[in-house]
């Protein structure tokens, strides 16, 4: 009875929580400025919020770091172009085109340039201030990109790109807090770029310090690029010592700052070297664990085993079964056992009320009655039925209707032990489940236990496909979006790729709306993943997961729909996998393929109910859609497979967003929506040719 109050609570605590991240987090970069007195990453943090109540919040940070740390004359302008871009994002709220992270970018930057522009040709000196404006349009379009994976869930960008983009901008602002001379914000730059360096390499290395630097030399005011110069090169060396000593980068970073600063006259190139030397020092004191351990991992390719990766199967295997034993003693405990009173309750509702003595025995009477009724219920539960001599004198001599009433009893009795079998039989065979899968679990991981050291494998043997050339890596877009009047969407999904180069593609819906429903898609597709990832077959998981959601459903009333694709990325052979899901959509140019089942959800159908499986092929260039049923009425869907074959773009998330915004506008979001795209690129050949 009082778990709606305690999920209402946290779930009020989360978006209070979310919406003071938000503000504070604008307030603080407010403070980040480049040069004329801009704020591009607030306005970027702006735009990434979105509408509704996130992006109130950001713009109300804003508002309260423009007091804090701009000037009027700054102020008022950034205060506008930030009220213009919330009313754009909320003004194309649900349009799939405009709510991709480019159009976002370019929203940001637009409202940038068209506000500030205005006052940069009414300025005296309008060439003086147009660089200064230009970098600052880009920075706010730049910080809406990657600021988007970091406030919108179901962006599809690298989140760890991000939080280094945030980790920059922040320290930007503690440019200017200096100690000696030597500014401690830029110092502590220099710890991150050799960071993203040293663990991701010459490439990212490289375009980092140029970001940085001149970024840095914008703040600074620095007119000859000697940040640009300096951390560009430091991030590029530093980055060419990946996988080695950490000592070494950071030597890397120090002559690459050195070589920068030999032929500058810049007053901050003294600085720079201290803020290098304090930045490197810091380097060298960053906790081992966040690089992954590479000191360790010096040698070009890491040793496969056939033991190791034995033992990793089963552990994955064992902690599989292991989650799907606890999830059927997670759900809510088995009611108590029935009160035998039910049967006279029922009886007396169809023999006694309409006798003529029912006030006089049901209501003047009733001690007399009920303990009449009470002490006859031993005799009826040993015997199985009730007979006359099984009521005190008194009540047969009053009841008129005593062999109707006893027949009624007899009826009700029946019912109710029956009842009382099936929930017994149902019990036992619950616990004897659950111990099977513990027992099991344990036995696996014994057995991974006792494998002992693994044995080295040659390494043709352990990459039998090291020549081939790798495809190109397949690109998902998913989008999800509750049903009308509820704040969580009953659906779940899930993409990923296991060791054999597979893409799982997951979709569960579950029974209902609301949390009690994302809550069973959620535990669904969870241990499904967990099945996939230990190497188990997808069919014999599925059935596995159906039999424990049966034995689980009978007792909780739930049932879940589930949707699975393997997709093998260098063939195009896909296996769909279905209990109860809605149809699902291969598309290749104009033709799309319908691909349907007609199994019951997981949890209705009792062991051994397999799944409706589909074997297709899905062409490079093509897409393969899946959907739950509040997207579109399997019946009547031939708007989306006209929409399918009518598409013409190569980015899933844009369609996963269009088919939303079509299906909202058709079925007025009736049921919680989900969709997941995959997209198979085209292979580069030469001069853009299709490799065969």
């Amino acid at each position: 009875m009082e778990h709606g109050p305690i999920t209402w609570e946290r779930r009020q605590t989360v978006r209070l929580l979310e919406v003071g991240i938000r503000f504070f987090l604008a307030a603080a970069l407010t403070a980040s400025q480049t040069a004329g007195g801009y704020a591009p990453f607030a306005l970027g943090l702006v735009s990434a919020a979105g509408a509704g109540i996130p992006g109130a919040a950001a713009l109300a940070g804003t508002a309260a770091g423009a007091f804090l740390f701009l000037d009027f004359s700054a102020a008022l302008p950034h205060l506008a172009i930030a009220i213009l871009i919330l009313t754009a994002a909320t003004s194309f709220r649900g349009v799939a085109r405009l709510g991709t992270a480019r159009a976002q970018a370019l929203t940001a930057a637009g409202l940038t340039l068209a506000v500030q522009g205005i006052y940069v040709a009414q300025s005296l000196a309008p060439l003086e201030h147009l660089a200064p404006c230009l970098a600052a349009v880009c920075l706010t379009g730049a910080s809406a990109w990657f600021f988007r994976p970091l406030l919108q869930p179901d962006s599809t960008q690298p989140l760890q790109n991000g939080l280094l983009f945030l980790a920059a901008s922040l320290l930007l602002a503690l440019n200017d807090l200096t100690l000696l001379g030597v500014s401690l914000g830029r110092a502590a730059l220099c710890t991150l770029l050799a960071y993203t360096a040293y663990d991701r390499g010459m490439a990212v290395g490289a375009a980092a310090g140029l970001g940085l630097g001149l970024t840095v030399d914008l703040c600074t005011g620095a007119g000859d690029g000697l940040f640009t110069a300096g951390l560009g090169l430091a991030g590029l060396l530093a980055g060419s010592r990946q996988g080695r000593r950490r000592s070494w980068a950071a030597i890397a970073f120090l002559l690459a700052v050195l070589a920068a600063l030999l032929p500058a006259e810049d007053p901050f190139a003294s600085p720079l070297l201290v803020e290098a030397l304090l930045g490197m020092a810091a380097f060298l004191l960053l906790p081992g664990r966040l690089f992954g351990g590479k000191r360790v991992q010096r040698a070009e390719v890491s040793s496969s085993t056939v033991g190791a990766q034995l033992k990793e199967r089963l552990n994955k295997a064992a902690g599989a079964l292991r989650d799907l034993y606890d999830s059927m003693g997670r759900g809510p405990s088995p009611s108590t056992e029935e009160n035998p009173a039910i049967v006279f309750d029922r009886a007396a509702e169809k023999v006694c009320r309409g006798c003529a003595l029912c006030a006089l025995c049901w209501q003047k009477e009733y001690t007399g009655t009920f303990n009449a009724l009470n002490d006859a219920t031993p005799y009826l539960l040993e015997r199985g039925r009730a007979l006359p001599k099984d009521f005190p004198q008194y009540f047969a001599d009053r009841c008129i209707h005593l062999p109707d009433f006893i027949t009624a009893v007899n009826g009700e009795l029946s019912a109710f032990l029956l009842r009382r079998q099936y929930r017994r039989q149902l019990e036992e065979t619950r616990r004897s489940a659950q111990g099977q899968y513990a027992q099991l679990s344990e036995l696996l991981t014994a057995t991974a236990a006792g494998l002992g050291e693994p044995v080295p494998v040659s390494g043709r043997a352990a990459y039998p496909r090291e020549r081939e050339e790798a495809p190109p890596p397949c690109q998902v877009g998913a989008t999800l979006r509750p049903k009308e009047g509820e704040t969580v969407c009953g659906d779940t999904l899930s993409s990923f790729q296991r060791e054999d180069g597979a893409w799982c593609l997951l979709l569960a819906d579950g029974m209902g709306s609301g949390e009690a429903a994302r809550k069973e898609s959620a535990l669904t597709c969870r241990l499904l993943r967990q099945f996939l990832e230990a190497g188990i077959e997808p069919e014999a998981a599925l059935k596995t997961l159906n039999s424990a959601m049966a034995l689980r459903g009978a007792e909780t009333g739930s049932f879940t729909t589930i949707d699975l694709c393997v997709l093998q990325p260098a063939t195009g052979e896909a296996s769909f996998y279905k209990y109860g899901a809605a149809p699902s959509y291969l598309k290749k140019g104009g033709a799309v393929r319908r691909i349907a089942g007609g199994s019951l959800p997981a949890g209705l159908r009792g062991s051994p109910a397999a799944p409706d499986i589909t074997h297709a092929r899905l062409e490079v260039g093509g897409f393969l859609v899946m959907i739950s049923d509040g997207v579109a009425d399997p019946g009547r869907d031939e708007w989306l497979m006209d929409l399918l074959a009518g598409w013409e773009g190569e980015d899933p998330q844009a369609l996963a967003g269009l088919i939303l915004s079509e299906s909202i506008r058709r079925e007025h979001l009736l049921d919680d929506c989900g969709i997941q795209v995959l997209y198979r690129p085209l292979p580069e050949g030469k001069n853009g040719a299709r490799r065969v």
